[in-house]
Parts: C-alpha cells; sequence; structure tokens
C-alpha cells in the first residue's frame, strides 16, 4: 500500500516537472521571440533602401542577351555578390534592328545602408550612411528612402573598393544612428540579425548565428576579414547591417556563397571595426591611406613548419622581401617567420594584411620574427601604400624534389626567367607521376634555394637533394613570375 502510495506521487511529481520544464522552454522562446522584435523596432528607423540610377550606353548586341551573363569567379558559375545590379537589359524587349540605337533608360539598381554615428554628424549638417561600394558605384543618382517613407537625394562621400566599403550623405540631423559594437568580441554561436531590403522587399530582418570568422582569401575583396552567418542574405540586402541581440551593428553585410543567384545557408559582412576604420578615413580626408611593408607572405602549413623545425604553425612566412622597402629596410628577410605585429599575435596571412594597411603610414611597428629558430624583434617605419600591395599573399607555385631536371641558369636563360645568372636553377622536366609533378611542379620554374642554403648550379642542387634524401623531407624556395614562394616536401 506504502509502495503504491510512493509510486503515485512520484509519477505526479515527475508529470509535474514535465509540464513545468515544457512550460518554461516555451517562456524562454517567447522571450527570444520578444528579443528579436525589439531589435527590429529600435534598428529599422535607420536602415535605408538605396535605389541608384547609372547612365547606359546603347547596346551592341543585335540579339536578346541573358541579363545574368557572368564571367569567371572563385566561386564557380555565379558571383558571390548576387549581382545587385543586374536588370533586362532591354526592358524585356528586343533591341533594335541592326544600324538603328535608340536611347537607353538609366540602368538601375539597389540594395542597402544604415545610418551610423560620427563626430562631425551634428556640425555638418549631414547624416552619413554605411554602404557597400558595390552597391553606389558609377551611380549618377543615388535615392535613399527610411521605414516611414522619407524620401532623400544623397550624394557619395567617398568610397574604398579594395575594401568594398562607402559613405554616402543626406541632408538631414533628426534621424537616429545606429550604435556600433565591438565585432572582435563576436562569438562563433551568437545571434545576430540581417536587416535589409532583399530583392526590393524593404526593411526585412533575417535571423541567424555567427557561423565563422575571419574568412579571407576569398577572392570578394582585396581586403578580407569577413563574418560568417547562416542569416539568410539575398541580392538586396548588401549594404545593410549585421546587428547583434543589443541592437548594436557588427557587421555590413556584403556577399553570399550561392550557385543558384540567391540565399545558400552562407553568407558574409565585414566587420564594423574594419568598416569603421575606414569609413572615419573617407569623412576625414576623402580617400583611404594604408601602410605598406613590401614583402611576399605565405600559410605556415604544419609541413614547412617542421621543415624550418618549428613544434608548431603559429605565423606566417615570408617569402621575398621587395628591394629597397620597409621590410628591407627593416631587416626583413625571406625565410623569416612573422609571429607578431606591434605585440600582437599573427595567425593568418589575411588578418596580417589588414593590420598592415590600417597602420597609418609613417608608424614605427615592431615585428616579431623567428629566425633560424631564434626570436629576434625588428622595428619598421611603415610606407605609403599608393598602388602597390603592402604584403600579398604568394601565389601557388610549383616546386621541386625527386623527379626533377634542372639546369644551370646562363645570362640568356635568366633573363628570360627575370632573375640572376648566379641565382638558382631553372626546371627543365618534370618526371609524371613524381612528386614534384603531384605539387604541380612546371618547366620553366626557378629553384633558389635547397632548406636554408641558396643554390647557383646544377651541380649543387643534385648534392644538396641527395644529402637530404634520408630524411624524406625537402624544402625548397621556388621563385615563378617574379614571386617567391617556400614548399615543403615529404615522400
Amino acid at each position: 500500500m506504502h509502495k503504491a502510495k510512493y509510486l503515485i506521487t512520484f509519477i505526479f511529481l515527475m508529470f509535474s516537472l514535465q509540464l513545468q520544464a515544457k512550460e518554461n522552454g516555451l517562456e524562454s522562446l517567447k522571450q527570444t521571440s520578444k528579443a528579436f522584435a525589439s531589435v527590429a523596432k529600435k534598428v529599422s528607423p535607420s536602415v535605408v533602401f538605396i535605389s541608384v540610377e547609372k547612365s547606359s550606353e546603347p547596346p551592341t548586341l543585335q540579339w536578346r542577351q541573358s541579363p545574368f551573363q557572368q564571367g569567371p569567379n572563385p566561386f564557380g558559375g555565379q558571383l558571390p555578390f548576387g549581382e545587385d545590379f543586374l536588370k533586362h537589359f532591354f526592358g524585356g524587349q528586343l533591341p533594335q534592328a541592326p544600324g538603328q540605337q535608340r536611347r537607353q533608360p538609366p540602368v538601375a539598381g539597389q540594395g542597402s545602408g544604415f545610418v551610423f554615428q560620427v563626430e562631425r554628424t551634428q556640425s555638418s549638417g549631414k547624416q552619413y550612411i554605411l554602404t557597400n561600394n558595390h552597391v553606389i558605384e558609377d551611380a549618377s543618382k543615388i535615392t535613399v528612402q527610411f521605414e516611414n517613407g522619407d524620401e532623400y537625394r544623397a550624394t557619395v562621400t567617398g568610397a574604398d573598393p579594395q575594401s568594398d566599403v562607402a559613405v554616402i550623405d543626406i541632408e538631414s540631423r533628426n534621424i537616429p544612428a545606429l550604435e556600433t559594437g565591438n565585432s572582435s568580441n563576436l562569438e562563433v554561436g551568437e545571434w545576430v540579425m540581417a536587416v535589409g531590403n532583399p530583392f526590393g522587399l524593404n526593411h526585412t530582418l533575417t535571423v541567424g548565428v555567427v557561423s565563422a570568422k575571419g574568412r579571407s582569401s576569398l577572392g570578394i575583396n582585396d581586403y578580407e576579414d569577413f563574418i560568417q552567418t547562416d542569416a539568410a542574405i539575398n541580392p538586396g540586402n548588401s549594404g545593410g547591417p549585421l546587428v547583434n541581440l543589443n541592437g548594436e551593428v557588427v557587421g555590413i553585410n556584403t556577399a553570399i556563397f550561392t550557385r543558384s543567384g540567391g540565399y545558400m545557408g552562407v553568407g558574409f559582412a565585414i566587420p564594423i571595426n574594419l568598416a569603421e576604420s575606414i569609413a572615419t578615413q573617407l569623412i576625414n580626408h576623402g580617400e583611404v591611406t594604408r601602410g605598406y611593408l613590401g614583402v611576399l607572405i605565405q600559410p605556415l602549413t604544419n609541413e614547412l613548419a617542421s621543415s624550418f623545425g618549428l613544434e608548431d604553425n603559429n605565423g606566417i612566412l615570408i617569402s621575398q622581401v621587395t628591394n629597397d622597402t620597409p621590410a628591407e629596410r627593416a631587416g626583413l628577410k625571406s625565410g623569416d617567420i612573422i609571429v607578431e605585429f606591434d605585440g600582437q599575435q599573427v595567425s593568418t596571412v589575411g588578418s596580417f594584411r589588414n593590420r598592415v594597411a590600417l597602420t597609418p603610414p609613417g608608424s614605427n611597428s615592431k615585428i616579431t620574427v623567428i629566425r633560424n629558430g631564434k626570436q629576434k624583434d625588428l622595428s619598421v617605419t611603415l610606407g605609403n601604400l599608393s598602388g602597390s600591395s603592402t604584403v600579398a599573399n604568394a601565389s601557388s607555385q610549383s616546386s621541386g624534389d625527386i623527379g626533377l631536371s634542372v639546369q644551370t641558369l646562363t645570362a640568356e636563360i635568366a633573363k628570360q626567367f627575370d632573375t640572376s645568372a648566379n641565382e638558382g636553377v631553372v626546371v627543365t622536366d618534370v618526371k609524371s607521376g613524381s612528386a614534384a609533378d603531384r605539387a604541380g611542379i612546371e618547366v620553366g620554374n626557378v629553384i633558389l634555394q635547397v632548406g636554408q642554403t641558396a643554390i647557383s648550379t646544377a651541380r649543387q642542387f643534385k648534392q644538396e637533394v641527395s644529402a637530404k634524401r634520408k630524411e624524406k623531407r625537402l624544402l625548397l624556395l621556388v621563385k615563378s613570375g617574379g614571386n617567391q614562394r617556400f614548399i615543403s616536401l615529404n615522400w
């Protein structure tokens, strides 16, 4: 009798706990929903729908063409932006007969933007709007529309194609500006919301999480440090804010990975910390100045780190130092491994490029490198980037190993391959299926070093390779097209 009573009590208690858990879970979902709604109310009045007009030339095509013709790109098939500006060239009608021309209406485009805080806003009588360069590029007329229907003609304050950041301004003082957060503090898995005008659907909000940070080498912009998110981003979202649960802007929605032209769960936003630093220069100076170092760099893979005698792959590798540059004057050398820049750890090529570029020209910076297994501090005075690359990714190069035939460089051959007669050996043959072939070695590559030893003759190359056969590993410095790159091969 007592056992049955206890059993009934236990079952009742468990049922009550399950019911309470269900109610608590539902209440938690309601609170989350209210948080999203609160952010939408806070953010939407500051987000704008941007429509642009661009003058167009009369068509030279004689037949109807697809408005979505696209050239090659790193994503294969579809441009990552989804091409906000692509429209029907002929307004749904066939062009005039050959030999005839007619005046074409302006090409229309659309995107998003948002009012942001700058110190000069109150004193200048203007308010500034952040967006993407590709939204307003080559625009002859820009109109912005707010959630309440108010419209303004906007002018371009400044634009930076290399980062795809642009600032436009309107004559107004009374529109609330969005607060900016610290994009460096974002964590993977954190809730974020994208606000914009996808496909012209004004003030659309989508919800997702931060999928990854520090995405670079995507081939979208020259300077990349993207936040990746699964919040839906579509054509027309470009330039709109990515915000956190506090309603603070943490990024500018910029690009998508797509094979269909629409959302596929992978979107990219420019971190607000990077965008703000660019925007401030555009507002104050009308242009962006970038620090210049003068090195060619590449990722430090595990194989390369092992070849340099390191236990980990922290840092990035200098494969080439350009003559008469701040890097050369500071004493940086090919083979140095950069581990710190101005006291901050260096982990990726992309982040290092951005940090150098955003450091004002003329600044004295400390670079910590590992050279021959020892740490060394160097001081460099950055130059002013003007049309060159402050630092560049070493492009994919060929490599050499067993399976190579090389030749000593004569003066004539050296001139052909943009090198010196006493500097390296040229690859004359690659054995099919060899380690060199699998690595993509090509005839014409110049091998400058085997390990840490510079070579100048084919005989010396053979001796150095033979000496390292037992190690089953070979580190080569290879030059092609004027660029150098370290490659480690194992067999």
